[in-house]
């Protein structure tokens, strides 16, 4: 099974998929039961890691202060791993069985991005895009309706998106897509 999380930068990804990773390898310590040996066998790949670390990009956006991703090179990556989350905001543009789409309200989506550091006009751009449902409408275009999992992290802590994604991973949740409605931020 292949999980891909995404979701526009500052949603919550990094954080949720890294408290998943903590407990994939802590539940390979105890006994386990049928769901939790779903989930000791994933492995998380943070893709834009591997994008830096492998430097599969084509080029630098000067103006965004952003690599362009070289999605082929990253496809060829991941060819014949299984069982694994890939998470970046990238990731629902490589082959996924269930697509977890991390969605944020926008000006709270904008303040997340400004604390980390981030130039005022790239979080504009990026909470304007989640009120969009850009990320959203990519997943659905490239997975189907049925694949795609909405999670609304507004008000969610990184442990409560950690679960959301672990009912997602071992089929106890149902799919879902547009629930979240973020557009009247646009108004």
């Amino acid at each position: 099974m292949r999980l891909a999380v995404t979701g526009t930068p500052g949603t919550g990804k990094t954080t949720a998929t890294e408290l998943l990773e903590e407990r994939l390898s802590s539940d390979g310590d105890n006994d386990a039961d049928a769901d939790d040996d779903q989930l000791t066998d994933l492995e998380v790949v943070h893709l834009n890691r591997v994008l830096e670390e492998e430097e599969l990009y084509t080029e630098v956006d000067a103006d965004r202060q952003s690599k362009v991703a070289d999605l082929d090179a990253l496809r060829e990556h991941l060819e014949g791993r299984d069982d694994i989350v890939i998470e970046s905001h990238l990731s629902h543009h490589v082959a996924a069985d269930r697509v977890a789409v991390l969605r944020c309200r926008p000006d709270v989506l904008e303040s997340r991005l400004l604390e980390r550091g981030e130039t005022e006009a790239k979080a504009t751009e990026n909470a304007e895009s989640e009120a969009l449902d850009v990320i959203l409408s990519e997943a659905v275009e490239a997975h189907g309706l049925e694949s795609i999992y909405e999670i609304d992290t507004t008000d969610r802590d990184p442990d409560r998106v950690a679960d959301a994604l672990e009912a997602v991973a071992t089929g106890e949740r149902e799919p879902s897509a547009g629930e979240v409605d973020f557009v009247g931020y646009l108004a």
